[in-house]
């Protein structure tokens, strides 16, 4: 791989940056692969990988983080499409040690995952939280919050509100948040060994453009962060524009101060300082892991609080609502509808729900149950992948691994006594999604659009 020479140039003098170690390790063919497990349905004592040969060993900053020896075919492992783990970059998972080591997880928080798509940061985000607790997850691109929204009904939480909105949005939620995270758009330089058109698109410019840009992301935000809330800024980049100089003009533009975190010898990440302040860097030949910088901060500084406002939303009459009984426990939740599909919002969080909703370009919250239809439910296929379905209720129908890929791409396939009505497709326990069993075909419900278009089926030993 061949660096650009204004690239190395910029490292030089920033701690811990090794020349001829950053060259070597960008050349040699050395992936590193990473999963963390989703702590709502599986454990890690579990199999969470399908295919012979591949060893997990932990992700020494994350409870729930683990190397894997080899790559498999994620596409193909039914228990990835159940939300069972999500493949994530290690370095990134230190966003578990800011949060644990600056906020006290097992209160009721608002957080803020402002810049989320994919959804890495937040469906790790939502394993830490209490179920008392709210999660907004923003994305600015449509078409990112489309792919957001999937990831966040994948793993399965019902205490989320997605939300399509631009950073400046949030200043209508003044001190609102306790936590706000900004994984920030950047020039993406930590990703090299990942990404080789990422190299080719590095310039000088475009790190200044990031920069700029995340002045604005983060001096729009602010306002929504209460007096004594936590920041935690990141990049994959390893640029001081797009990470010391950030630090640096965050403490002396506003109302912050640096919160610095324990870090463990043997993790090898480099803490760096600027201006009173600390950031820490990750360098791939020091760490197992790509480039990434962290930084954190406590706000000092009131900036009001949210308004007062009338709750708009209606909650489903008790008739109706009784209606979804016989699919899960509805004593603690609230059913809304928004055209022709009914919401689930947890009962205790209906108000900050419905105040989101008010003031946000929201796309996705709570659960998507289904739609009513003459007092039955068409259950949805986030009704599935949720934790607050009682499955003791339900059919569940198990699959082999080759019928359930073939459900996961939509194409035909029998089960034998399978009985009838609506069920869930399983494999090894863990629901894949519905299906209406006829007495002469199975209708598969698996939505389109998450189907597995490739046609290679992997070896199944």
């Amino acid at each position: 791989m061949q660096l650009p020479s204004a690239f190395i140039h910029s490292l030089q003098g920033l701690t811990g940056f090794d020349e001829e170690a950053f060259v070597d390790i960008h050349n040699a063919a050395v992936p590193v692969t990473s999963v963390r497990l989703n702590p709502i349905k599986i454990d890690e004592t579990a199999r969470v990988i399908t295919g012979a040969g591949v060893k997990k060993s932990p992700v020494p900053w994350c409870a729930n983080g683990y190397y894997l020896s080899r790559r498999p075919s994620f596409t193909f492992d039914p228990l990835f499409h159940a939300g069972c783990y999500y493949v994530q970059e290690a370095s990134s998972m230190f966003l578990e040690q800011a949060l644990m080591q600056t906020t006290e997880l097992s209160n009721d928080l608002k957080i803020l995952d402002l810049c989320a798509a994919p959804g890495g940061k937040s469906t790790h985000i939502q394993s830490l939280l209490s179920n008392q607790s709210v999660l907004v997850s923003n994305e600015i691109i449509k078409a990112r919050a489309g792919i957001l929204r999937d990831n966040i009904v994948k793993w399965g939480g019902a205490n989320v509100v997605v939300t399509n909105n631009d950073p400046r949005d949030f200043e209508r939620l003044p001190g609102f948040f306790d936590v706000i995270v900004v994984d920030a758009p950047c020039s993406g330089s930590g990703l090299f060994r990942r990404d080789e058109m990422a190299v080719e698109e590095w310039s000088e410019q475009a790190v200044t453009l990031c920069s700029q840009r995340q002045q604005r992301i983060l001096a729009d935000v602010l306002p929504a962060l209460r007096e004594e809330g936590i920041l935690i800024y990141s990049t994959c980049s390893y640029s001081q524009q797009e990470d010391e100089v950030i630090l640096e003009w965050l403490i002396a533009s506003f109302d912050l101060e640096s919160v610095p975190l324990k870090l463990q010898p043997e993790w090898n990440i480099t803490e760096v300082s600027a201006a009173s302040g600390s950031g820490y860097r990750f360098w791939p030949y020091r760490v197992k892991g790509e480039g990434f910088f962290m930084s954190v901060f406590r706000k000092k500084n009131a900036t009001g609080n949210p308004e007062k406002y009338r709750p708009k939303t209606k909650a489903l009459p008790a008739r109706e609502a009784a209606a979804l009984g016989r699919w899960m426990d509805i004593s603690d939740r609230r059913f809304v509808s928004f055209g022709d599909k009914i919401y689930s919002w947890p009962a205790v969080n209906f108000e900050v729900f419905d105040f989101l909703a008010q003031r946000l370009k929201v796309i996705y919250s709570g659960v998507l149950t289904g739609a009513l239809v003459r007092d039955k439910l068409i259950p949805d296929h986030a009704l599935a992948m949720s934790r607050i379905l009682n499955e003791a209720v339900v059919t569940k129908t198990a699959l082999s691994l080759e019928q359930a890929v073939c459900y996961l791409q939509r194409k035909d396939f029998s089960v034998d006594n399978a009985g009838k009505g609506w069920q869930l497709a399983g494999f090894d326990g863990f629901p894949l999604g519905w299906m209406n069993v006829l007495p002469n075909r199975i209708n598969n419900y698996y939505p389109k659009e998450l189907r597995i278009l490739k046609e290679r089926i992997p070896d199944w030993s």
